[in-house]
């Protein structure tokens, strides 16, 4: 586990099914189930992206109810989990944020299911995170994909994420999840395919 990894949520700017920009809906099982998986595997801020006010407004919600309303007593994990998202307008905002804690900007790393070219490993990546003390935001999109536009800002795109059927589209949830487990579960000193 580092003390210096990120992971970003973009509901802007993504894809839709025709290949369009645009802004997706944030939805709240994302913002507490991806807190959850982030705060298990160490990471030190999730941040929920949409240029969106009134998107941004219900997550706050979503967050307050978990974090001071009748959520934090029914359900304190979930209020712990909180603690580490936040919510940001842009992916210059979070840069500007992480960039403030580490004192430079962040190395990105794109994830996706069809990426190409500046690639990396899960296992390599692993090796950046633990032996670099540079800071590192995983991106991840919502809708169809990342647009082009943040995909040209990434340093890296980190290996697709393949099952053992043709079929490959996971829930930002899931992926995630299994990211953050090739990253930093146990287990992982060997090769992850």
């Amino acid at each position: 586990m580092a003390d210096n990894f990120y992971i970003a949520l973009l509901h802007y700017p993504v894809y839709n099914k025709h290949g369009e920009v645009v802004t997706t809906a944030v939805t709240n099982m994302d913002v507490h189930d991806i807190a959850r998986a982030a705060l298990t595997y160490g990471v030190k801020r999730f941040y929920i992206v949409t240029p969106i006010l009134v998107q941004r407004q219900l997550v706050a919600k979503i967050m307050q109810h978990w974090q001071q309303g009748y959520g934090s007593i029914y359900n304190p994990a979930r209020r712990e989990a909180l603690q580490i998202a936040d919510i940001k307008g842009s992916l210059d905002e979070v840069l500007d944020d992480v960039a403030g804690n580490e004192g430079k900007k962040p190395w990105l790393v794109a994830t996706g299911a069809n990426l190409a070219g500046k690639l990396i490993t899960f296992r390599a990546l692993r090796v950046r995170l633990r032996e670099e003390s540079d800071a590192h935001l995983l991106l991840f999109g919502t809708g169809w994909g990342m647009a082009q536009q943040v995909l040209e800002r990434a340093d890296f795109f980190l290996e697709s994420i393949r099952g053992v059927m043709s079929y490959n589209h996971l829930s930002v949830r899931s992926a995630v999840s299994i990211a953050l487990d090739r990253l930093w579960g146990e287990g992982t000193d060997g090769d992850v395919h």
